[in-house]
């Protein structure tokens, strides 16, 4: 009866001896798996943010080139009708909505927010800019 107690002694401490090697390697590999996973997001946001740079970079050229067209023709309309004032006023009114959203995309990458939070916020300046454009174009 003591031999027997013995080896089931011995078993179940082997049992758990072997258990708990393969709990630490299962521990070892569940970490290493989340440090990868985080440097691989971190490196990916880096990517991700110096595109959405380039694209603000683009996006505050382009407002550039489209305020110094308003200006250029500012004197044409300040001297018109009070059509042609309400005219030239409602599409400074949309250029001053793009650069509104230009600034909100400074913000947004100011601030480290989401990269698809970013992301959208240049889609929304891309649109109020080709707006504002499109009223340029209207004058």
């Amino acid at each position: 009866m003591r031999k027997s107690r013995l080896n089931l002694f011995k078993s179940t401490s082997m049992l758990i001896s072997v258990i708990g090697i393969i709990m630490i390697i299962a521990t070892i590999i569940v970490v290493a798996y989340v440090g990868f996973s985080v440097v691989n997001e971190s490196i990916t946001d880096e990517i991700s943010s110096g595109n959405q740079y380039d694209d603000l970079a683009k996006l505050r050229s382009q407002y550039g080139d489209l305020e110094s067209k308003f200006e250029s023709v500012k004197s044409t309309y300040a001297s018109g009708s009070q059509s042609d004032i309400q005219k030239y006023n409602d599409a400074k009114l949309q250029l001053s909505r793009a650069s509104s959203a230009i600034d909100n995309v400074q913000s947004a990458l100011d601030s480290n927010k989401p990269s698809n939070e970013v992301d959208s916020r240049i889609e929304f300046a891309k649109e109020k800019l080709a707006e504002a454009r499109q009223s340029f174009d209207n004058l």
